[in-house]
């Protein structure tokens, strides 16, 4: 499980929504120092700059993020990845990956938010490390398993919250053919939107409602620091 625990229809404010921007900025500034300065080229970073414009970032803000991660204003990205690993309330597995300039400010801000669960505990054995590609079709009734098997992914699963109308699916893929399922995706006609090295639980834990609403609460504290950039939590 990824962000899709996320409540949809809340709303969000302009500190949300302020945190929401430097988050897509920053990971188009990271997609596009990882690859290619081109979205055309770049599947991560297509997913990226489709991502900010959804949220109304301003075109002229992703041309920027998009010139400084690929070294072309003459300053130095230096963001590290920094993962952490523990449980969520009610012993949920959770992996929360952190992109952060100063890691000496975030980890004791993930310290201090996990209070409410257990950090550290090692629960990527819980997890397979796989791709990860959301993507939407604005015909209704594609059968996701075949397409699956078109596109070349290795499983397929729900999407929540999809449009009236649509179809929509969750595509695992091998880490190898993240970019080649993306593709092959936009190749038919399928709006992706997300594509990433991510993590899938092996046996997510199902909860009653109240305990659900707990950790879910607790997840979207984590959420709202402005270091984490994807939260994988082990609930169905």
């Amino acid at each position: 499980m990824g962000r899709q625990w996320l409540q949809k229809d809340r709303e969000i404010n302009a500190a949300k929504r302020g945190k929401i921007f430097n988050k897509l900025v920053r990971e188009i500034s990271v997609a596009a120092k990882a690859g290619m300065p081109d979205p055309n080229m770049n599947a991560r970073l297509a997913v990226a700059v489709e991502a900010a414009r959804k949220q109304s970032v301003p075109n002229d803000t992703i041309a920027r993020a998009i010139k400084k991660g690929a070294g072309l204003t003459g300053e130095k990205l230096e963001i590290d990845l920094v993962t952490f690993e523990g449980y969520a309330p009610h012993h949920v597995p959770v992996i929360v990956e952190c992109m952060t300039d100063n890691r000496n400010r975030t980890a004791p801000e993930i310290r201090v938010l996990f209070r409410g669960g257990q950090l550290p505990a090692r629960v990527t054995f819980l997890f397979d490390h796989v791709g990860l590609v959301e993507a939407t079709h604005e015909q209704g009734g594609q059968d996701p398993e075949s397409v699956a098997i078109e596109v070349g992914a290795q499983n397929v699963e729900p999407l929540e919250h999809i449009p009236q109308g649509h179809s929509g699916a969750r595509f695992l893929t091998d880490p190898t053919d993240l970019d080649t399922v993306t593709k092959a995706l936009r190749h038919a006609g399928w709006s992706v939107t997300l594509s990433e090295m991510g993590y899938h639980a092996k046996d997510p834990i199902t909860l009653p409602p109240e305990q659900r609403a707990q950790v879910e609460e607790f997840l979207a504290a984590l959420d709202d620091n402005e270091d984490v950039h994807r939260i994988y939590a082990a609930l169905r």
